[in-house]
């Protein structure tokens, strides 16, 4: 039940000091924010590739930076990848209900602030009331028994903020908005991430098709060589017949690689809202080389990463809705008033006689509630509890997916080096092999041997490079592409300090 306490029509000079008092001793009850430790080491565990140290290709965002640096994607030189990115902000569907969502939060800021100021409404209403001639309550009959009913009141409603409920919930609203900008930068980087690896895999597929199509040629001149060979009586039939299965095998691999690099194109034409029907690239061989990218230290990446800054602001949030459980235990003491004009009909409405007013405060505090605002209140801290874990999980994730990608490209670096040796000793090998055959001094299935060699190391060597130009937009990724805390929006100052 609630307890009410209400002035009505006037207050007492006496009343007014005490009002004044309430004001000035209101407060914000409810701990106080303090950004949650994250376990963190002082350097990464992996080393950087060795081509990494001597150049400053990229740089890294500066925390204070108000700048964005978001364009990341032109560290790889390609002009038709940077055409695409930058489509991604205006065409790509997923990215404008992120963009929504982040209008709906910012709206809700201006809904909890309206609450800092006094809610004004009006009911006028004008009526003409006959009551019958004959009435049981009444004499048996009345002569005037019709009046006017001419009212315009102006009713006011302010809650006096002296717990600071009003205070956090704007806090509360502005900390989701907060969050919900970082989602947007999330949504945009993944968006933005996922486009560059489906273009480098649609190049690589292009390298791949290149290649194939190179060999498939080489393989018919090799059959062309083997039927010369077969009908001049120096090499049997079966060299024919391998060298024709070896032509129809590359031929479907062939085939096979143009699967791939038309879903990587369709994928590309609906990150930037297009139908696949009207999108397609013009077949280029990968030709990227992979950028160079300062790492940082682990400290900086709490505040480069959108997605751990979201979960840093719910943590906030959390905190500020515990203060808004615990104010629930105080009473609210609201501020109401009433003035207009009452008149029997218009020409008397508006006159001094038919004014009225009425103003005082009410308390309402409830006395029992059956533990309703104890578990209100339990819910909360648990609440901030699971969006501490949340924010701590969303910080070894980075700190993981950063180690990951600069181990990846360390080792690829080293593993590129290797295989292309490899490539140029299967190149040396196949054409030994190659030449002995014409001298007679081989079968065929030597050099068959030595082209499966051949192909499948110049096809790793593709591959290889695709997945190192895919660990460099990925480690850019978790790096944050350039993205840094400062700049979350401010939506103006707060009463209540979170930072």
């Amino acid at each position: 039940m609630n307890l009410v306490f209400v002035a009505a029509r006037w207050i007492p000079t006496r009343v007014v000091p005490f009002l004044l008092a309430l004001l000035l001793a209101g407060c914000t009850v409810g701990p106080r924010y303090a950004r949650p430790d994250v376990p963190t080491t002082p350097s990464y565990k992996e080393e950087v590739p060795g081509s990494y140290k001597e150049s400053d290709q990229w740089q890294r965002a500066n925390p204070a930076d108000q700048v964005s640096r978001g364009n990341w994607w032109e560290i790889f030189g390609d002009p038709e990848l940077n055409k695409l990115e930058e489509q991604i902000a205006g065409f790509n569907q997923d990215l404008k209900v992120a963009e929504a969502r982040f209008r709906e939060a910012r709206a809700a800021i201006r809904f909890n602030r309206a609450a800092r100021f006094p809610t004004i409404s009006t009911s006028p209403s004008a009526s003409y009331v006959k009551v019958p001639d004959y009435s049981p309550n009444s004499p048996a009959r009345i002569r005037e028994a019709s009046t006017g009913a001419f009212e315009l009141p102006i009713d006011l409603s302010y809650e006096l903020d002296l717990w600071g409920r009003v205070r956090r919930s704007v806090a509360a609203a502005r900390e989701e908005a907060q969050a919900t900008a970082a989602d947007y930068e999330t949504a945009k980087l993944s968006l933005e991430a996922e486009l560059a690896l489906d273009y480098f895999e649609l190049r690589s597929a292009d390298a791949q098709k290149q290649l194939l199509d190179n060999t498939v040629k080489a393989y018919a001149d090799n059959l062309q060589l083997t039927l010369g060979r077969f009908k001049g009586g120096v090499a049997p039939r079966s060299d024919v017949a391998q060298a024709q299965t070896q032509l129809d095998t590359t031929n479907v691999q062939d085939t096979d690689v143009t699967v791939q690099r038309a879903q990587f194109e369709h994928a590309i034409a609906i990150l930037i809202g297009k139908p696949p029907a009207n999108f397609s690239l013009a077949a280029a061989p990968l030709n990227n080389q992979p950028p160079s990218i300062p790492i940082g230290l682990p400290s900086d990446l709490l505040q480069r990463r959108p997605d751990i800054a979201a979960a840093e602001r719910r943590v906030a949030e959390a905190n500020q809705q515990i203060g808004i459980a615990r104010a629930a235990y105080f009473p609210t003491v609201t501020l109401g008033a009433t003035a207009g004009f009452a008149g029997t009909q218009a020409s008397n409405w508006f006159t001094w006689p038919s004014g009225f007013w009425a103003v005082g405060p009410a308390l309402a505090e409830t006395l029992f509630d059956a533990g309703r605002r104890r578990a209100t209140s339990e819910s909360a801290r648990a609440n901030y509890d699971a969006t501490v874990a949340t924010y701590r999980q969303a910080s070894l994730t980075a700190f993981q997916e950063v180690e990951d990608n600069v181990a990846a490209l360390r080792i690829l670096e080293n593993e590129a080096q290797q295989q292309r040796h490899a490539v140029a000793s299967s190149q040396d090998s196949l054409q030994i092999f190659t030449n002995r055959y014409r001298g007679g001094v081989d079968t065929y299935l030597q050099v068959i041997t030595a082209q499966t060699i051949e192909l499948a190391n110049e096809r790793n060597d593709i591959d290889i490079q695709r997945r190192r130009l895919d660990a460099s937009v990925l480690l850019i990724k978790a790096l944050g592409g350039g993205w840094s805390a400062s700049n979350l929006p401010t939506f103006g100052a707060s009463a209540v300090r979170d930072y």
